[in-house]
């Protein structure tokens, strides 16, 4: 068999990881031949690959980004705008003209539906999630989720002897988009003393209320945890300038943000996510081997697994109110601002 591998969307650590995951095993457990698709869906429809073999799939296993490349493009978007059904057509005739018996699509909510909508073509499609954001429904993690937790709980870390230097108010703001995964879980570690997620909202007198009567208790200095996501009632542009602005003059304290940004999808991955990205990618090649197709791989309770793509495209797993970090961060004192 041969099979062909893409990345698609934001880069995130441990895509290497994956495509070595996959390509190791299909070259020297299954025999099969590999084509690296270069920069996402847009080296699909420009027929820019290279063959992976041994020696490309060596040194990848701690390497941040990915060697493919990546991309938004978008095939079937551009249709609905166009009405130009050109790009499918090419998508079809590509897959075909490399000779591919399964396509290997690595990427987050979006390239997983465009993975659905290939396979509805007739192609076969094999969909790994990856994401920072950790919002890709059917599974529990992401790869990458980890890495920028690990990155983003050490910026908090950090950002504690500042505020309690300068008796200050410090917000950090994180990636996740609408969810706030990141945001939970780096907070939670990195002992926040707020924690505001997209899902969950803010009321800006609460959070006030919660720095005020830290400082009334004899902690003069606060830590906010913020996810970009976050909206705040008639107000547009980044929530940590914003929530610095609120709280300064609601608390008379000073304040000051960081936002974080694209340094927590850089860089190598953890130890975890090389090795969640090591089984999701071996198990994505030996549903190839069994002709499996049209499904995403996951890890559900701890064990690696699949679902029907159809099940996954579209869809956005978000944090609930009911999660046992939120519960239990309640328990501890931290505020979610609500």
């Amino acid at each position: 068999m041969k099979i062909g591998i893409l990345s698609s969307g934001g880069d995130c650590p441990g895509i290497n990881a994956t495509i070595r995951g996959v390509g190791k095993t299909a070259l020297n457990h299954f025999g099969m031949e590999v084509a690296g698709i270069r920069y996402g869906f847009q080296g699909l429809l420009n027929m820019d690959y290279i063959p992976l073999g041994d020696k490309e799939l060596s040194g990848l296993l701690n390497l941040g980004g990915t060697i493919l490349g990546t991309s938004r493009e978008k095939p079937f978007r551009q249709m609905l705008e166009s009405g130009d059904s050109g790009n499918l057509q090419a998508v079809v005739r590509n897959y075909r003209d490399l000779g591919l018996d399964c396509l290997v699509c690595i990427g987050g909510n979006g390239t997983q539906k465009t993975a659905y909508q290939v396979s509805k073509l007739g192609l076969n499609v094999i969909g790994i999630p990856k994401t920072i954001d950790n919002d890709v429904f059917g599974t529990d993690f992401t790869f990458g989720f980890n890495s920028a937790v690990h990155i983003a709980t050490e910026a908090i870390d950090r950002l504690h002897s500042t505020a309690s230097s300068h008796n200050r108010v410090m917000i950090i703001e994180l990636m996740g988009h609408k969810a706030g995964w990141i945001t939970l879980y780096a907070g939670m570690a990195g002992g926040a003393d707020v924690i505001l997620l997209p899902e969950l909202g803010c009321n800006i007198d609460k959070v006030n209320e919660t720095i005020l009567n830290r400082a009334k208790k004899g902690k003069p200095y606060s830590i906010v945890a913020v996810g970009e996501g976050l909206k705040l009632d008639g107000i547009e542009g980044s929530p940590a300038s914003m929530l610095s602005k609120l709280i300064c003059e609601g608390t008379e304290i000073e304040t000051r943000e960081t936002i974080l940004g694209h340094v927590q999808r850089g860089g190598n991955p953890s130890a975890y996510d090389r090795n969640l990205a090591t089984r999701l990618g071996g198990y994505a090649t030996e549903m190839i081997s069994k002709h499996q197709f049209g499904r995403m791989v996951a890890i559900v309770s701890g064990r690696i697994t699949s679902l029907p793509l159809k099940e996954v495209a579209g869809k956005t797993k978000l944090v609930t109110p009911d999660n046992d970090l939120i519960l239990q961060g309640k328990r501890l004192g931290v505020s979610f601002g609500i």
